[in-house]
């Protein structure tokens, strides 16, 4: 497995610009669990002005997220 980009999405409030934020890392927490879930790593994580930015290990799963995003 290989990690094949990054997924950014505006998501929260443009408050939420600390790793050690509430929001922040309950998000990352929801992240790890689906890593998990999927057998890989969560092997990116970064906040922005409300703007999350993360990768998995894992082509498959970041492939289906995109997916996921695109529909929404």
């Amino acid at each position: 497995m290989s990690a094949s980009g990054y997924v950014e999405v505006d998501l929260f409030a443009k408050d939420v610009d600390t790793l050690d934020h509430p929001i922040a890392e309950g998000f990352r927490a929801l992240l790890e669990e689906v890593a998990e879930e999927h057998h890989c790593r969560l092997t990116s994580f970064q906040i922005d002005r409300g703007t999350v930015t993360f990768s998995f290990d894992d082509d498959v799963l970041m492939a289906e997220i995109i997916r996921i995003l695109e529909t929404r």
